[in-house]
């Protein structure tokens, strides 16, 4: 329901809220309870990378409602067996923990890593190095590893055994790197950061860097993921693989679920009692990463998102290229990225008014991010409506 004008609301208010309620969706599209109709290319920020309620999963969630909702992870559970074979089979992993979301999935790879050096190898290493503009969540840990000071305003002491440096400056990173050293830590489109892929040269100089010094490679997929590059993973296009990776996201169609990846030789880090979680791999929860998964590979949608990305980034050239508010058009598949002249908050909200919903990334950033069922109609609307926005922005401004 709505809050009654003049009543105050009984939740916390960190949000900053838009002033829209919605209330349904199907595929790309949204309802308000005003009965306005948008056209989504946020995706709940990456989360409903299948479009609003798709069938599959629908079917999936309701077949396993009648059965079984929830047992402790002290019980065999074949949905999260079944989901973690699905995972491992198309990755270079060998072994899924399971969460509730990307902060978590974060937190336990630091934990794992952390866990590796000091009882597997024995070494008493524990600093994870990050970089400079990326995102890895709001837990103390996790926003500790975040490189942006607005996360952490007002959460001091943070919690020792993290360092940042300037994304690809190598020769940053290589002085960072000392006996504490456990881990590198990245995301390869630094999305909240302003969409800002990683170079190849520098992620090989990174796989390099960890060999020599026996360092763990993790890499945050959390947004990235689940075919949301055009690729499965984000960490294929680089033809790399990192011992830890990490999911969330699009991994469950909307279902509050993460996961954590690692290798074999990581396994035994986490022996029995080391790490937990209450909810983490629920019967339902897996069932919604299975039907998710398997619809992905059945449809093919990582080679769609590639394919509809390469387009939206046509689309949006050609009709933005000259506009002089933009300055630079990027993104890996159907994570795209438009660098603005100035901040854009005012271009998202006259977005909304238009019918069209877009988050920012970073203050002069536009972020799109369509479900990878989205049609080229779909894109082509998107742009007209996204042009004219910026267009008449920008004859404002000359005015």
């Amino acid at each position: 329901m709505s809050i009654p004008e003049g009543q105050s609301s009984s939740l916390f208010p960190n949000y900053a809220r838009y002033p829209i309620t919605l209330v349904k969706g199907q595929g790309s599209w949204l309802w308000d309870d005003q009965g306005h109709k948008y056209l989504d290319f946020m995706s709940g920020i990456a989360v409903t990378n299948l479009g609003h309620a798709p069938e599959k999963v629908t079917a999936k969630l309701k077949a396993q409602l009648d059965e079984l909702w929830h047992v402790s992870n002290l019980f065999h559970i074949p949905n999260q067996e079944n989901a973690a074979a699905l995972l491992t089979a198309n990755s270079c992993a060998d072994a899924v923990f399971f969460c509730n979301s990307g902060a978590e999935a974060n937190e336990a790879a630091i934990k794992l890593a952390r866990r590796y050096h000091q009882k597997v190898k024995g070494t008493g290493r524990y600093e994870v190095i990050t970089f400079f503009q990326s995102f890895h969540g709001r837990t103390l840990a996790t926003l500790t590893a975040t490189g942006q000071d607005k996360v952490k305003d007002g959460f001091l002491p943070l919690p020792a055994g993290f360092k940042s440096v300037p994304l690809h400056d190598l020769d940053a990173l290589k002085a960072a790197v000392t006996d504490k050293t456990a881990a590198i830590m990245l995301e390869l489109v630094l999305a909240e950061g302003g969409v800002l892929p990683v170079e190849a040269d520098f992620l090989r100089a990174i796989q390099k860097l960890c060999k020599e010094h026996g360092l763990l490679l993790i890499i945050d997929e959390v947004q990235t993921g689940m075919g949301r590059t055009g690729k499965l993973f984000a960490h294929e296009h680089y033809g790399i693989e990192p011992d830890i990776f990490t999911l969330a996201k699009g991994i469950a169609s909307g279902f509050p679920t993460g996961a954590m990846l690692g290798k074999a030789f990581l396994r035994d880090a986490f022996s029995a009692g080391s790490h937990g979680s209450t909810f983490g791999g629920t019967p339902i929860a897996t069932a919604a990463v299975i039907a998710t998964i398997e619809t992905m590979l059945e449809d093919r949608l990582p080679q769609r998102a590639a394919e509809m990305g390469a387009y939206l980034k046509e689309q949006l050239t050609e009709k933005l290229a000259s506009n002089p508010h933009v300055k630079a058009i990027r993104g890996l598949g159907l994570l795209v990225g438009i660098e603005c002249a100035e901040p854009v908050n005012d271009l998202v909200l006259e977005g909304q008014k238009r019918g069209l919903l877009f988050i920012t990334a970073g203050p002069n950033v536009i972020r799109l991010l369509p479900n990878l069922y989205v049609t080229k109609e779909e894109i082509d609307q998107a742009v007209s409506i996204l042009a004219g926005v910026i267009h008449d922005h920008t004859a404002v401004k000359k005015d």
